[in-house]
């Protein structure tokens, strides 16, 4: 493979490209704010999918749907034969109840809610399609534009590469190249990108652990076989294990955030139940954890002499991108924002992707795009998946004009 092309491409100047995807910026917004009064979760997302099929209809793209879930999948052919870009965008929503800021787009769907920007990012994508289809002739290759449902713990991503998303652009030309970039609502100042190369983001597994006594009065324990003790015993036991297992330079996140036992004040209940996420940031971490951590669980109920159910379910890979893609992006933001709008991660975050399983098949890169409301503090702004999540839209053009030179740098 020939190496990336500097940017800007000849004949079309950073500055140039910015200011194209700046005379989109009302009908990005638009799309956005029609998104965001309608938000849908999961792999189903009907009218979210009629949208985004509206807003790119009349562009020179190759359209197809998803069987397994609402996505959209947009080949648009370019003029060189090099390789195939592929450039992603999530669409689900949140089941959380908004609490907008005065004068932030509303959901108009009680009990969902676009938290996590996912608005934002559909009509970034939308945005550089638009870009893209205008330089057709600039192309080195094919870019297929990856619409994306369920992308909150449904594995949506999963799911379109098994229905050939890394080959919509046909068997002969797979997907060489893949990027994904994702707003926050703090940490960042708007207009701000950041990356890094290796892990972003943290793999993301489930343990669930149902743990089954004998009921009985509150008032006397000895004739009953109580759950509840074990299990309390069995959480902070998982703490140190964490603390005593895993390296500190190759950690392991464990958080117990559903924990229900009985009804009755005074009732000794037949089970108890919680469920845990574990993040860890390496293959090998994450395979010891798989192991040491139901170990941990069932040592703890022997010792009781309770019937334990552990469940542990590796959901999402870690997010890791390539370096030279992660120092393509690097170059990218610097050429088109501005040295200062770019800014080298020094770790991970801990949070999950399920860009993850695409990053996993092929070689590419993951980065944020700041996105915090003017006068919020980024260190202090409502984080992402909070009710009171607010964007700042004018980071749109931005973003689809990022993805854009990403793959206008590929020849």
């Amino acid at each position: 493979m020939a190496p990336p092309s500097p940017v800007p491409p000849e004949g079309e100047p950073a500055v140039d490209l910015l200011d194209a995807a700046r005379t989109l910026q009302p009908e990005l917004v638009a799309l956005r704010r029609a998104l965001h009064a309608e938000p849908e979760v999961g792999l189903r997302l009907p009218r979210t999918r009629r949208k985004v099929l509206d807003a790119l209809a009349g562009l020179p793209l190759e359209i197809t749907t998803g069987a397994g879930l609402d996505s959209v999948t947009a080949v648009l052919r370019g003029a060189g034969d090099g390789p195939t870009v592929l450039l992603r965008a999530d669409m689900d929503a949140l089941p959380v109840q908004e609490r907008a800021p005065a004068g932030a787009p509303e959901s108009g769907i009680p009990g969902r809610m676009h938290a996590c920007g996912h608005d934002l990012h559909t009509a970034i994508l939308v945005g550089a399609a638009r870009l893209l289809a205008e330089r057709r002739d600039l192309l080195g290759g094919d870019v297929v534009l990856m619409f994306q449902p369920g992308e909150e713990g449904e594995g949506g991503a999963r799911i379109m590469v098994d229905e050939g998303v890394l080959t919509a652009a046909g068997a002969d030309r797979p997907v060489g190249a893949a990027y994904a970039l994702h707003v926050t609502s703090a940490v960042l100042p708007a207009g701000v990108a950041a990356g890094r190369p290796g892990p972003i983001l943290a793999a993301a597994d489930r343990l669930r652990v149902v743990v089954r006594g004998r009921g009985g009065h509150g008032s006397s324990p000895h004739t009953a076989l109580d759950p509840l003790p074990a299990a309390c015993e069995m959480v902070t036991a998982l703490q140190t294990a964490v603390t005593r297992t895993f390296s500190v330079f190759d950690p392991v996140v464990v958080t117990v955030g559903s924990f229900h036992a009985g009804d009755a004040h005074n009732v000794i209940p037949d089970e108890a139940c919680f469920v845990a996420t574990v993040r860890s940031f390496s293959p090998a971490a994450g395979a010891k954890a798989a192991e040491v951590l139901p170990a941990v669980v069932r040592g703890v109920a022997a010792a009781h002499g309770l019937a334990v159910e552990v469940e542990y379910r590796q959901d999402y890979p870690v997010t890791a991108s390539a370096a030279e893609a992660a120092a393509e992006v690097a170059d990218t933001a610097r050429d088109l924002l501005g040295a200062d709008r770019w800014v080298e991660l020094e770790h991970p975050f801990a949070g999950s992707e399920d860009f993850s399983f695409v990053l996993r098949r092929v070689p590419g890169a993951f980065f944020f795009l700041g996105a915090t409301l003017p006068g919020r503090d980024p260190a202090e702004a409502p984080f992402n998946h909070s009710p009171e999540a607010a964007f700042d839209e004018s980071v749109l053009a931005d973003g689809a004009a990022l993805l854009a030179a990403l793959a206008l740098r590929r020849r």
